[in-house]
């Protein structure tokens, strides 16, 4: 198949080549009007959850979303809420927000001084206990979305009051987080495309040796990029996808796509070399190369769909993301990679860089007989053993602290250094509590006025009072109903932190069923907390069901392409090896805080929850590439010699320069992104550069070789009850 498409394309390159500039047209008029509404930064989960129950009786509740809420705070050093100049800062900064018109604020602003003449005592709580701070609340209009682009101007406000005089003035709140997240991943976004695309081209230029040959990767990487981006664009109008599908999109597209095509004109130039026409040459890197191509893409778009095993909205738009873009990538190094080579054949090689002169098929072979990687080989085989232990001992202390890893959700206080709702956030912890940013929703349904749910509403609140885990006392919101109540309660520390999760299994799992036990109404907590608790959840439910499905999808391809069982078995532990080896460094960098400063990387308390589970799905079919790879030309020569040791000689040195070029493309990409702002991007980006580099390195270049050498002919071993499995082979026959 990929050799027809190969010709088919070749054949009509500049219908193929025009068809595919359509795409990237139409997909940028598409980006441009839609892409700005098809994602959000609001994490979500399936309406059967207890927080996504909340939700909807508050909807019902109020007749639409809950409006969006900031906390704008006003404190000084020296003045207190009690002075007169402090009441006019107040006031002239109320004003000022409310004055943005009914299209940016929403109705119900309140502040220290308009809430004293009409409840005294609730006013208090807005004032800190020196009394040197206060807190105005500010609804924010529009839904969540809406609300992150409208905050901006509020922000200005702020920002512009900050500066003006002795008074500190800050905001923070789900839109204001939210608008500064997409800010600074937007700042990530573009960082990762500026460094990682010419420190790309770079080592294209070393290992092509001409200017023309190393662009046409980038360009074809670009192309998927931008349609696979319109293609989210349009998703997004029907279905919720976070903001973080981009970078994916971004950050896959280029490292994938790199990769493919540097395969199929690796092998184009050399069936060139050996003669034949620019016809055949493409075809002949289509019926190989293509395969390997095709294979490796449709490994890691399944190993990408465990994704969609997880009923969440972030995880799911991930893997849709990056399954689009690898997806469109294959098309295109299967269909306009051909058609473009069609059209240069030998000029492929213009532009030439004389320092690294392409060797030709002859010398090329020669040199690989000779090179470093024979070396490498001849040394590692030599005492295989040893070799074997001196790389996985390392790899193996690094696991080790994998099992001290502290999983959470980095909130705003891992935002960088000047963010406005950073410093808010310490404002809020030190002079209130930051819950009352974001408090949780106590929803109760029901008869409400009935005695026995009003004396079950007041034991909660007495229960809640005296429990010194909840500092802060619940309030019932005066907008509830005879059929729902809703009670507000703050606690203490970010909303998506580790001590507010752990008081939310307090609330739901003791105070709420010695309240409401017999009681005829259905209590739910909705809120952040509420959500990360059951992420949290989610993520260790069904983190053993997505290995499972990856692994043994994994082992399944292997044995069906090697027609061995040993084969797969070593492959899942290898991977498993440099995957674990990667979560091991995240935890030693980021927790433990070694080499941060060198890196440039923040100290975090905790590794997002999703990142183990996102790495090791990627990680696996990016892995399984580089695996193929190598062992198809393994068992490509060993079943021509039957000699084990200088089949994995020549396995290793015909492949060890594209897979390590490919590679350190690929850690390249994502090192450019883990040098970003957010803490998110930093672990992300340095797992997947560590993985892929310990991967295609000392896995590939010194575990697999020394392990096939210690089993010898084993390796190949299938046992006889399975001779009846259908043989596919990656690599066509030479």
């Amino acid at each position: 198949m990929t050799q027809t498409l190969a010709r088919f394309s070749a054949r009509r390159p500049i219908v193929t080549i025009g068809a595919w500039i359509a795409l990237v047209v139409i997909a940028l008029a598409i980006v441009g009007q839609l892409l700005g509404s098809a994602t959000t930064t609001e994490l979500k989960l399936s309406g059967g959850f207890e927080s996504a129950k909340a939700v909807a009786a508050l909807e019902r509740l109020r007749g639409g979303p809950e409006p969006i809420s900031e906390v704008i705070i006003i404190q000084s050093e020296t003045l207190t809420v009690d002075d007169p100049a402090f009441a006019a800062k107040v006031n002239t900064v109320f004003q000022e927000i409310a004055g943005l018109g009914e299209e940016i604020v929403g109705e119900g602003a309140v502040n220290y001084y308009l809430l004293s003449a009409l409840a005294p005592e609730a006013a208090e709580n807005l004032v800190s206990a020196d009394r040197r701070t206060t807190l105005m609340t500010i609804p924010i209009a529009g839904d969540f979305d809406e609300a992150a682009v409208n905050v901006k101007e509020v922000i200005q406000v702020v920002e512009r009051a900050d500066e003006a005089d002795d008074f500190r003035v800050l905001i923070s709140g789900a839109a204001s987080v939210s608008y500064e997240t997409n800010e600074f991943a937007t700042h990530d976004l573009e960082q990762g495309e500026r460094v990682g695309i010419p420190v790309a081209l770079l080592i294209l230029l070393a290992l092509f040796g001409a200017v023309v040959a190393a662009l046409i990767p980038i360009g074809l990487a670009i192309v998927a990029i931008i349609i696979a981006l319109g293609l989210v664009a349009i998703i997004g109008q029907v279905f919720d996808l976070v903001f973080f599908v981009t970078l994916m999109i971004t950050m896959i597209g280029l490292a994938v796509g790199i990769d493919y095509s540097l395969i199929i004109i690796s092998r184009f130039r050399e069936e060139m070399d050996r003669g034949l026409s620019v016809q055949e040459a493409v075809a002949r890197a289509g019926e190989t190369a293509g395969r390997t191509v095709l294979f490796s893409g449709l490994t890691v778009v399944i190993a990408l769909c465990g994704m969609f095993i997880i009923p969440m909205g972030f995880f799911q738009s991930l893997g849709l993301g990056a399954i689009l873009v690898v997806i469109i990538e294959m098309a295109a190094t299967l269909t306009l990679l051909p058609a473009i080579l069609a059209l240069l054949g030998p000029k492929v090689d213009l532009l030439s860089i004389p320092f690294f002169r392409r060797k030709g098929v002859e010398e090329s072979h020669e040199h690989r007989e000779h090179g470093f990687w024979e070396r490498t080989t001849v040394i590692v085989t030599k005492v295989p053993w040893l070799s074997f232990l001196i790389v996985a001992v390392p790899m193996v202390v690094a696991i080790v602290y994998y099992f001290q890893i502290e999983t959470g959700l980095n909130g705003v206080e891992t935002l960088p250094d000047g963010s406005v709702t950073k410093e808010a956030f310490f404002v809020l912890e030190e002079e209130f509590a930051f819950g009352l940013a974001s408090p949780s929703d106590i929803v109760i349904e029901g008869n409400i006025g009935d005695p026995q749910v009003q004396g079950a509403i007041a034991k909660l609140n007495q229960l809640l009072i005296e429990d010194p885990r909840f500092p802060i006392p619940p309030l019932l919101d005066p907008s509830s109903s005879s059929e729902i109540a809703l009670i507000k309660l703050a606690l203490p520390g970010h909303p998506t932190g580790e001590d507010a999760v752990a008081l939310m299994s307090v609330l739901r799992d003791e105070h709420i069923p010695a309240a409401f036990s017999g009681v005829p109404v259905e209590v739910n907590v909705g809120g952040q907390s509420a959500a990360s608790a059951e992420i949290f959840q989610v993520i260790d439910q069904y983190t053993p069901i997505v290995f499972v499905f990856v692994l043994g999808f994994s082992f399944i391809v292997l044995l069906l392409v090697f027609r061995s069982i040993v084969i797969p078995i070593k492959a899942v532990i290898m991977n498993l090896l440099s995957v674990g080896t990667a979560y091991g460094l995240l935890v030693l960098v980021f927790q433990k805080g070694f080499a941060t400063d060198l890196l440039g990387f923040q100290r975090a308390d905790v590794i997002d929850a999703w990142i183990p589970l996102f790495l090791f799905t990627i990680l696996f079919g990016l892995s399984m590439d580089y695996h193929v790879f190598l062992l198809s030309r393994v068992r490509e020569r060993f079943d021509q010699t039957g000699n084990n040791t200088e089949a994995v000689s020549y396995g290793l040195r015909s492949t060890a320069n594209l897979i390590t070029g490919a590679a350190l493309i690929m850690v390249a990409v994502f090192g450019a992104f883990a040098a970003g702002k957010t803490i998110i991007n930093q672990q992300v980006g340095f797992g997947l550069a560590v993985a892929i580099f310990l991967d295609a390195t000392l896995v590939r270049s010194v575990l697999v070789p020394a392990s096939m050498e210690m089993l010898g002919k084993g390796n190949w071993y299938l046992p006889s009850w399975l001779h009846w499995l259908p043989d596919l082979r990656v690599e066509a026959e030479e």
